[in-house]
């Protein structure tokens, strides 16, 4: 399955999941809550998953926590604010580039519509047509 493919599946989940719950809860809600749509729908999901990073040839085990990971190839960054800030995004992008996945979601459920808190992030991902319900915001 491509990242794209695997994409388009992660996008219904969160419209169905945030159609069922609305805004307005804990982000852990919503990721327990996706990961068991995502599961349902018959994609291998893993939490809270420690990242290790290398520093100047030092590896530190435990760099950073990606909330969700699916199919070991799209990070799922998960929200659940009023408003996504700059920072949010940039903060994926570096998951990107430290792991060398080439596609993940900022995903936040605080929106009133899900389909506005979708950011699609790419790091060198050849590019496919989108299969997704609505327009994303895409960030390089």
């Amino acid at each position: 399955m491509t990242e794209n493919e695997i994409g388009t599946r992660v996008i219904e989940a969160a419209i169905a999941v945030h159609r069922e719950l609305g805004p307005g809860l804990l982000e852990t809600v919503y990721e327990v809550v996706l990961a068991r749509e995502l599961a349902d729908r018959g994609l291998q999901v893993q939490r809270q998953v420690a990242v290790p990073i290398s520093y100047k040839d030092i590896r530190f085990d435990e760099g950073f926590r990606a909330d969700m990971i699916v199919e070991g190839k799209v990070i799922l960054e998960l929200k659940s604010v009023e408003k996504v800030a700059g920072a949010h995004k940039k903060q994926l992008q570096t998951y990107l580039k430290l792991t060398g996945c080439k596609l993940g979601y900022l995903l936040n459920f605080g929106e009133e519509v899900m389909r506005s808190g979708i950011t699609r992030c790419v790091n060198g991902l050849e590019q496919e047509p989108l299969c997704a319900p609505a327009p994303l915001r895409e960030t390089n």
